[in-house]
C-alpha cells in the first residue's frame, strides 16, 4: 500500500475521533470515566479478538512483542487518558481540552528527528492556523487561564506530550504489527478497571441510547480508530496527519449542529476556515513536489 493510501487510512481514524462528542452526548455523561474507558477499550479488544478469530488463531502471536514496544503501546492508550482524566479533575475542561490539544502541533515539530524526515515551513505554518482555528472553536468566549488550576494545566500538557511521542515513535517500530495494538487495548481496559474500582462507583447505563454510545465508542473512536491510526502514523505522512489531526473537533461540532445538539455560528465558520486552511496549506508543498 503507498503512502497516500496509508494517510487516507490515518485520517479515518481522525473522522472517527470527530464522532467522540456526539457518541459521548449519547451516553448523557452519566457513566464514570474510567468505567466508560474501561468498557470501550474493551470493546476494541473484542473487536481485534473477532478478527483474529476469523483468521482462526487466537492472536497470540501479536501479544509476544518486546517490553519497551508493550511499554510504548500501554503508556500511550492507558498514559494519555489518565492524565487526561486526571486534568479534567483539577481544571476547567475547556482549558484542559485547548492544552491536551497541543498534540498535532507536537507530532508536526517530533516528526522532523524522524530518520528521512525534515522540517517544513508549510507544516508548521498549517499547524498553527489550524491550531488557531481549534483554539477558536474550543476556547472561544471562555475565561483565561487562572494560576490556581497550574497542576491541572500541567497534567494536560503531559497529555499532549504522551501523545504526540507516542506516535512519533510508532513510527519506530513499523515493524511492528497494528494487530498487537489489540493487546494495549485489552490492557488499557483492565488498568482502567482497576482505576475504576479504586475510585469511582459503577454505573451502568440505564437505556439503549446509552448502550449505543457506549459501543458506538468502541467500535469507532476507541477501537478502529486506534488500528487505523496506528498504521497511518507508521506507514502514512506522519506530519501532513499531524495537521489534520485538527479537523477533528470541527467534525465534531459539525455533527452536533447536523444532529441538532449544537448551533451554527460565525465562531464555527472561521475556526473551519482556519482549520481547512491549514490543511491545505501543510499538503500544498507535498503536492506540489508531486507534481
Amino acid at each position: 500500500m503507498n503512502r497516500s493510501n496509508s494517510t487516507l487510512i490515518g485520517f479515518s481514524a481522525i473522522a472517527l475521533w470527530g464522532a467522540l462528542a456526539l457518541l459521548t452526548r449519547l451516553t448523557d455523561n452519566q457513566i464514570p470515566p474510567f468505567q466508560l474507558m474501561s468498557m470501550t477499550f474493551a470493546i476494541a479488544f473484542l473487536l481485534m479478538l473477532t478478527k483474529w478469530r476469523k483468521e482462526g488463531h487466537w492472536g497470540v502471536r501479536y501479544a509476544k512483542q518486546k517490553k519497551p514496544v508493550w511499554l510504548l503501546g500501554v503508556s500511550g492508550y492507558f498514559g494519555y487518558h489518565f492524565c487526561y482524566f486526571l486534568a479534567m479533575s483539577k481544571a476547567p475542561a475547556v482549558q484542559v481540552s485547548l492544552l491536551a490539544y497541543l498534540w498535532p502541533l507536537l507530532i508536526v515539530l517530533f516528526s522532523t528527528l524522524l530518520p528521512g524526515h525534515r522540517f517544513r515551513w508549510a507544516h508548521l505554518v498549517g499547524a498553527l492556523s489550524a491550531l488557531a482555528g481549534c483554539w477558536l472553536l474550543i476556547g472561544g468566549g471562555s475565561d483565561a487561564f487562572e494560576p490556581q488550576y497550574t497542576s491541572g494545566y500541567l497534567i494536560a500538557l503531559a497529555c499532549a506530550l504522551i501523545w504526540s511521542s507516542f506516535s512519533v515513535t510508532s513510527r519506530l517500530a513499523a515493524n511492528v504489527p497494528t494487530d498487537a495494538a489489540g493487546w494495549f487495548c485489552g490492557a488499557t481496559a483492565v488498568l482502567a478497571f482497576f482505576c475504576h474500582l479504586a475510585w469511582e462507583t459503577t454505573v451502568m447505563p440505564a437505556n439503549l441510547i446509552q448502550w449505543i454510545g457506549v459501543i458506538g465508542l468502541g467500535l469507532g473512536p476507541v477501537g478502529i480508530a486506534f488500528f487505523t491510526w496506528d498504521y497511518g502514523v507508521k506507514h502514512g505522512n506522519i506530519q501532513l496527519l499531524g495537521v489534520l489531526a485538527y479537523s477533528a473537533p470541527l467534525i465534531s461540532v459539525v455533527l452536533l449542529v447536523l444532529f441538532g445538539l449544537a448551533e451554527p455560528s460565525w465562531t464555527l465558520a472561521w475556526a473551519c476556515l482556519a482549520i481547512v486552511g491549514g490543511s491545505l496549506i501543510a499538503g500544498f508543498e507535498r503536492n506540489k513536489k508531486a507534481a
